[in-house]
């Protein structure tokens, strides 16, 4: 609805955009946008105190929008009216105080319209005059920050400010470059002094209760707010935003009472309806919600977002909530989100056929519905996995988004295999994971060298922390593990999975190389392992970290100067494991690029698992994972007995279901040359041949 004013603007047809806007803001009135397009064809038209009228009530919409007061004070930096200081100023050192200023204003104007290249002109013109009068510095430093060179813009305005602390200009433009660098408090700072020097300013509180608000500040947010949206004729914007900062604030008796006026005047603003939503519950005055709800409905039956918000005040899918949805589809027929909300009923009474009617309802109103389409995957899926895997053949098919075609690939995968088509599912997804192998961790290299002549394994110190090292091979459902572990509360460390992972020896692929080769001396690998931990969030007491990748070179390391460290390695049928990996991945998310390569690679690792267990070279246990199925409990109470320690899981905890165990039978036609390559180590680890 704003692509006519923002044509107008682009062809600098100011009449023309001044019109569209006056038109758009006079038919949506608390619309920000539109008041601050308006503002935008206002200047072009020349309009400027107009224009700063138009941002202010585009402010009073959107307080928070720290951009709207950046126009604000560009707009403000005409220099229309110079003040006595500056020109005096200007005569002491000697200046013409008639063009020194006129080239300082052509520049903030050139500015405030987004010339930067005549900004940039006529500030250095200005400063060919004063090179180093505060309001060239001003000039300089928007210049930078509205070309994105905040660093830049910072340095210029510290160094006008050190001039200049109390000019306003400088000020304002500082205030914006602390902003644009995230230091909210040195902003903060720029913008209180602002508001003492000149304090009937009510868009500068607005401001500084931003900044407040994004310091976490709530109380002094709301508190400096308060006063501008209890006044006679505030801004609806301004008063939504103080019910907001009231709630941010704890202070939920003053957030009810405006939230409920607010939303008495405007129930079809989502903000206020989330803001009052909030309040109501926090108050517990359910009843009240519901008053008010049915009275916005009876004016706003169109309105999606209030049926919603009447829906949530009933228990999910009772009969009341079931009269609610009703009265939904009676009042608006074809809509989606009503249709859903009924699917959703059906499916918790386990109405599916009734859910899947629906969902073929909804997918004829809107093709490619996600939540419809899964819907009715399913449903054939359990009926006809023949035709579920054509119906997400033509999904794939209709699909513009390739992140959406890979889940839908990945999917794919998984319907034929169900449907019985192995050699297909193994083919879907191993072209996924080949098309994916660029932009995934390549496999970790596996040292050959093995045999006797390991260091001593040192006694275990007394009072050490004892340190667990959780460590499994792609396809072993180590994260199952890791899933159980948290839900009991244990401290496991996952950030060498993270955006953020240490940078201690044991996270680098190198590692191993350097210690084979020594030029990493085992005694420091542990020593930088051990003083990474505090950081890692594991100052004090039991560490329980899960290796990113595991190597028995490391026992070089572990056997003399770790002794206290304990190996947990979760284990399955080799063949099942690869064929886990391939349908699901791996939380280390290796480049699978060929099934035959991984196979391979996945024998040397577990070789190496092997020759571990064999000749007990460090504490540890092998937890076999296809002895406990899909059970959460079941693997908290083989952990418990591993651990020794009591591991008590919350209610309701579930594992999603994956390949049973022995799946890999049926792929032996797909993937006979891997399974062949696994099959040596699967004896070896204790798996029968067939």
């Amino acid at each position: 609805m704003y692509e006519s004013i923002l044509d107008a603007l682009r062809r600098g047809a100011a009449a023309e955009a001044i019109a569209a806007a006056e038109q758009l803001a006079g038919e949506h009135p608390n619309d920000a946008t539109a008041h601050r397009l308006h503002a935008a064809a206002l200047r072009l038209g020349g309009e400027r105190d107009a224009a700063v009228a138009a941002l202010d009530r585009a402010i009073g919409l959107a307080p928070e929008e720290a951009q709207l007061h950046l126009e604000r004070a560009g707009a403000l930096l005409d220099g229309r009216q110079l003040d006595e200081a500056q020109a005096a100023l200007a005569r002491a050192i000697g200046l013409d105080p008639n063009q020194f200023p006129a080239y300082i204003v052509k520049a903030q104007l050139a500015l405030l319209r987004g010339d930067l290249d005549e900004a940039e002109r006529l500030g250095r013109t200005a400063a060919r005059i004063a090179p180093e009068h505060p309001r060239v510095g001003a000039v300089v430093g928007m210049l930078a920050l509205r070309r994105g060179d905040a660093e830049r813009a910072l340095a210029v305005l510290s160094q006008a400010a050190a001039v200049a602390p109390d000019d306003p200009q400088v000020l304002h433009a500082l205030g914006f470059a602390y902003l644009a660098k995230d230091h909210l408090a040195f902003a903060e700072q720029c913008f209180a002094r602002l508001d003492e020097l000149n304090p009937a300013q009510p868009t500068l509180q607005l401001l500084i209760a931003d900044l407040l608000r994004r310091q976490s500040r709530f109380q002094e947010a709301a508190e400096r707010i308060a006063p501008l949206a209890d006044r006679d004729g505030a801004d609806f914007g301004v008063r939504r935003w103080a019910a907001e900062l009231e709630l941010d604030a704890g202070r939920n008796e003053r957030a009810l009472q405006l939230a409920q006026a607010l939303f008495a005047e405007h129930p079809d603003d989502p903000r206020t309806l989330d803001a009052s939503m909030e309040a109501w519950r926090r108050a517990g005055a359910f009843d009240a919600a519901r008053e008010a709800l049915e009275t916005a409905l009876a004016a706003h039956a169109q309105a999606p977002h209030l049926w919603r918000a009447r829906l949530a005040l009933e228990p999910f899918a009772d009969d009341s909530a079931l009269a609610v949805i009703e009265r939904w589809r009676e009042a608006m027929p074809e809509h989606l989100a009503a249709l859903e909300a009924r699917a959703a009923v059906h499916d918790h009474r386990g109405e599916h056929e009734q859910a899947e009617a629906i969902a073929q309802r909804i997918v004829e109103l809107s093709p490619g519905d996600t939540n419809a389409e899964m819907r009715i995957v399913h449903g054939l899926t359990e009926r006809d996995p023949d035709a579920a895997a054509e119906r997400i053949e033509r999904l794939i098919g209709m699909a513009a988004d390739p992140a959406v075609k890979r889940e839908l690939r990945q999917l794919l995968g998984q319907t034929l295999d169900v449907a019985g088509q192995p050699e297909a599912a193994a083919a879907t997804w191993a072209e996924l994971h080949a098309e994916a192998a660029d932009q995934r961790l390549p496999l970790n290299p596996i040292s050959r060298r093995g045999g006797s002549d390991w260091p001593a394994l040192a006694p275990i110190p007394e009072n050490g922390r004892g340190i667990l090292m959780l460590w499994g091979a792609p396809g072993s459902r180590v994260e199952r593990i890791a899933n159980v572990l948290n839900a009991a509360g244990a401290p496991l460390l996952v950030d060498r999975f993270g955006a953020q992972p240490p940078t201690d020896p044991m996270q680098r692929y190198g590692t191993v190389e350097e210690l084979l080769g020594g030029s990493l001396d085992p005694a420091f690998l542990v020593k930088l392992y051990r003083a990474a931990l505090p950081a890692r969030g594991a100052a004090e007491g039991p560490v329980f970290d899960w290796l990113l990748w595991w190597d028995n070179a490391l026992l070089r390391a572990l056997r003399p100067y770790l002794p206290e460290a304990f190996l947990l390695i979760p284990i399955r049928d080799p063949r099942d494991m690869l064929l886990d990996w391939l349908a699901y991945g791996s939380p280390t998310p290796y480049a699978l690029s060929a099934p035959d390569d991984a196979a391979r690679w996945l024998a040397q690792s577990l070789e190496q698992v092997a020759e571990l267990h064999e000749g007990d070279l460090f504490p540890h246990r092998l937890v076999r994972l296809d002895e406990t199925g899909e059970d959460p409990a079941a693997i908290a109470q083989l952990l418990a007995d591993t651990l020794r320690v009591n591991l008590q899981l919350p209610a309701g905890i579930r594992l999603r279901p994956r390949m049973a165990d022995g799946r890999w039978r049926e792929y032996q036609g797909a993937l006979g040359e891997a399974f062949a390559a696994l099959a040596p180590v699967a004896r070896r680890l204790g798996y029968p041949e067939r």
